[in-house]
């Protein structure tokens, strides 16, 4: 690398260090952003002579840049974001931690892909799903598609694993000429009733969809979820034994064999490597606290919710809502959320936005108790399980009582 890159890589990592040192955080973010203050084309430096695969989407990319991460390291050493830091910043400092490995695994937030793959050059670039997020920040989920294939059409050489079952995947990574499609099913529809192609509506059935103006349809797929395993494009079905929690995960332990099989990795050598994954970043955690046992679910958008209420056991279960930035300040979107399976259940409420989720509750019919605390929601719970779903911020300062789990 060239001298100011080398000095920039020094300083991200004595940073980054000194960040978790004085407990300000994991320095997956203040590293990176020091670094590219020094070297612009840090992020850059770094990716060269690396096989990287990339891993993006609304829904789901952090497990699945784990996932996929532990399935590649069957070849070597993998430098991965593992925190959920999936901005360049982010970026660079988890390579710039990493240092010389031959292979990284990068979760990339939707809005910087296109960036991302301008600096990185990857080999492969994995599209999960979109979804509505940040309603006051984030782009329209069809504008984000359009972004999408704009990216992949100018790199043209890039392989990508993209999710048959996503209309809006599909149509944004369909100009690509290598194309893997994966299908773990799609529970939230919501987004994707209309063709992006020619605004026509998309109708459904027995699994399939198709546009009903134009050619757009479900293509098939060669990596798919069955039972509780996964069909290979040979045919082969492989039992996945996981310790995270939900079909939902089946799905992203799909996405994660086929991104490492553009690498050259078996799924036989793959699924072990898989099994060893407990929790990422906090998400699906499980702490014991004052004789209950605690388990962390991550839920920041409509689609994300129904996929942790399908986790939860029928146990006291803690919702909580923040609306700062991370998050976004528009909180309707609560409205698009079926709180219905908290029926049966004791439900305690607390965050910046408790109200806002007391209301929506009210019209669901669902009685809660608000509690000014996660302190207060623990002594307000009998001994045994207690399950915590909560949005990204409110996520992060509950992680941060029990301690940074991670």
């Amino acid at each position: 690398m060239p001298l100011r890159a080398k000095v920039a890589t020094s300083v991200s990592k004595t940073a980054a260090a000194l960040s978790r040192a004085a407990g300000r955080g994991d320095g997956s973010v203040i590293g990176g952003w020091i670094g590219l203050k020094i070297d612009p084309e840090l992020l850059t430096h770094l990716a060269s002579g690396r096989a990287i695969a990339l891993v993006s989407g609304t829904n789901g990319k952090t497990t699945t840049t784990r996932l996929a991460a532990a399935a590649l390291g069957v070849l070597g050493p993998v430098a991965t974001n593992s925190f959920g830091a999936n901005m360049p910043t982010g970026h660079t400092s988890a390579l710039a931690k990493a240092g010389a490995t031959p292979f990284a695994v990068l979760e990339v937030d939707e809005h910087y892909l296109a960036r991302v793959i301008d600096e990185t050059n990857p080999r492969v670039v994995a599209l999960l799903n979109l979804s509505r997020d940040q309603l006051d920040r984030a782009k329209e989920v069809a504008m984000m598609a359009q972004m999408w294939r704009t990216a992949l059409a100018g790199h043209p050489d890039v392989s990508v694993v993209a999710n048959a079952d996503d209309p809006m995947v599909v149509w944004a990574a369909q100009g690509s000429s290598h194309i893997t499609w994966f299908s773990a099913g799609q529970r939230w529809l919501d987004d994707s009733f209309v063709c992006p192609e020619s605004g026509h509506p998309i109708e459904r059935a027995n699994g399939d969809w198709w546009c009903t103006g134009c050619p757009l349809r479900r293509p098939q797929a060669q990596w798919r979820v069955e039972d509780e395993g996964v069909v290979d494009p040979r045919g082969d079905w492989h039992l996945v034994k996981l310790q995270l929690p939900g079909t939902v995960n089946i799905g992203n332990a799909a996405t994660a064999l086929a991104v490492a099989a553009e690498f050259g990795v078996r799924p036989i050598e793959a699924l072990p490597r898989l099994s060893t994954v407990a929790s990422i970043a906090g998400r699906y955690a499980q702490v014991d606290r004052d004789g209950r046992n605690i388990r962390l679910l991550l839920a920041k958008n409509p689609a994300s919710w129904l996929e942790a209420f399908d986790m939860a056991e029928q146990a006291p279960t803690l919702l909580s809502i923040n609306a700062r930035d991370p998050d976004g300040f528009d909180t309707s979107w609560l409205y698009d959320v079926d709180f219905s399976p908290l029926h049966n259940r004791p439900v305690l409420i607390t965050g910046d936005r408790a109200f806002d989720l007391a209301v929506r509750l009210e019209v669901n019919g669902i009685p809660f108790r608000h509690v000014l605390s996660f302190e207060e929601a623990i002594r307000s719970v009998p001994m045994g399980r207690l399950e915590v779903i909560a949005n990204y911020t409110a996520f992060q300062d509950i992680r941060a009582e029990l301690d940074r789990v991670n």
